[in-house]
């Protein structure tokens, strides 16, 4: 059977969907996704399921150090970060095979049950499965969403509803940890676990039930084992994302390290937050102007994003800093939205749901992995600016790699 050529690391333009809301080519605006039928249920019942992947890390940080080490809540962190790298492409796959509804349900059933396991305290052994069982069962939102999108919109508004989710999805990282805190305050260490689960499972009621959701059908296809892992531009594509995470991450270690040094421990919450909001900014300004949209491909919001982590060498006084940290998010959501979009394209027929599970693996991985290498490098060296070199490093990697998949002919993409 001939493989059909995929499609270059670029957005591409597609009919408008059937049934899909009426297609206005001079209107591609936030508040044009927004009046779409369902749109704004979907995107907000996401972002409340979604809530756990801001506060639960927080969440049991606070529970663990009652009785534990530091090392050990380290440790219940992991499990939970481990279980969702593992489990968000596997109940993607699922979602693609069947419908979203019944994998959402056994989802957060597991994901509940996983953090009763950590609140009831049994021993360590237990902590741990219930931390990995937590992470494994949370609902993949992020995929279930981006597949809708293309049934609830025309095809020139799809873009812009990737960068309104990516960018509103920053507020999940700013109020999660609010969140933990005020249910830590009125309910003891175990609040943050019970307000977790609380927001995941209201989320994927409201989410399960709305008509889109019951009605949408993965595409029939010929299954393969390796699902969309089989495109080989889609891998190059995943990699790239890898590194993209490996930067964000290394930052996130990089700031705890500044503000220790700068005799101010708080200041690291107040940088990373700045981060967020610039990534807010971005999303919000790569919607705003079209002419952004029209001339970005990957490899130059890559290079953009690399280029926004030189200043923070620099680290200058702290007031400064955190401009220098909300100028750093500015291209996250641009980025991620031409990924998302090239995704769509580079995903074998009936398996994007899994293809969008993927990327957010690629992005946890490559998190995890820069912010181990960035701690390690700070406790050898004791220089920050050690710390912050990761990033710009591993961003211009990512624009290598994105450089090499929009010119490398590949398998496994799909034709519309």
């Amino acid at each position: 059977m001939p493989v059909p050529e995929e499609a270059a690391l670029v957005p591409t333009a597609d009919p408008p969907p059937a049934g899909g809301a009426a297609a206005d080519p001079t209107d591609t605006s936030a508040l044009a996704v927004l009046r779409a039928p369902q749109t704004a249920r979907v995107l907000a019942a996401s972002l409340l399921g979604r809530m756990p992947f801001g506060a639960a890390p927080l969440a049991l940080l606070v529970f663990a150090r009652e009785t534990m080490t530091l090392t050990v809540a380290g440790l219940l962190v992991g499990a939970f970060t481990a279980g969702t790298a593992v489990g968000q492409p596997m109940l993607a796959r699922m979602a693609d095979r069947w419908r979203q509804p019944p994998v959402l349900w056994l989802a957060v059933t597991v994901s509940t049950v996983g953090f009763a396991l950590i609140a009831l305290h049994v021993d360590l052994p237990m902590a741990v499965l219930g931390a990995a069982l937590a992470g494994a069962g949370a609902p993949p939102f992020e995929s279930c969403l981006r597949v809708l999108w293309r049934d609830l919109l025309p095809a020139h508004r799809v873009q812009t509803a990737y960068t309104l989710d990516i960018a509103v999805q920053e507020t999940i990282f700013i109020l999660g940890p609010v969140v933990t805190l005020a249910a830590v305050g009125l309910a003891g260490p175990a609040g943050g676990l019970g307000a977790a689960a609380l927001f995941q499972a209201a989320g994927t009621v409201w989410f399960a039930t709305t008509g889109a959701v019951r009605r949408w059908r993965g595409e029939p296809a010929v299954r393969h084992w390796a699902g969309p892992l089989r495109a080989g531009r889609l891998r190059l594509l995943l990699g790239a994302l890898v590194l993209v995470g490996a930067a964000v991450g290394s930052v996130t270690v990089a700031a705890t390290g500044y503000a220790e040094s700068a005799g101010a421990r708080s200041w690291a919450g107040w940088l990373l937050a700045a981060q967020a909001t610039g990534a807010l900014t971005g999303g919000l300004l790569f919607v705003r102007f079209g002419g952004l949209r029209r001339h970005a491909t990957l490899p130059r919001v890559v290079g953009v994003f690399a280029a926004g982590y030189l200043p923070l060498l620099l680290t200058p006084a702290p007031g400064v800093m955190l401009a220098l940290m909300a100028l750093s998010g500015l291209a996250l959501p641009a980025l991620l939205t031409i990924a998302f979009v090239a995704l769509d394209d580079l995903a074998p027929v009936g398996t994007v749901a899994e293809a969008f599970a993927w990327a957010a693996t690629a992005f946890s991985v490559g998190s995890a992995g820069g912010a181990a290498v960035a701690g390690a490098l700070l406790d050898v060296t004791g220089e920050v600016t050690v710390g912050f070199l990761i990033a710009p490093l591993s961003a211009a990697a990512a624009c290598g790699v994105a450089l090499m998949g929009a010119g490398r002919p590949g398998q496994g993409g799909r034709t519309r």
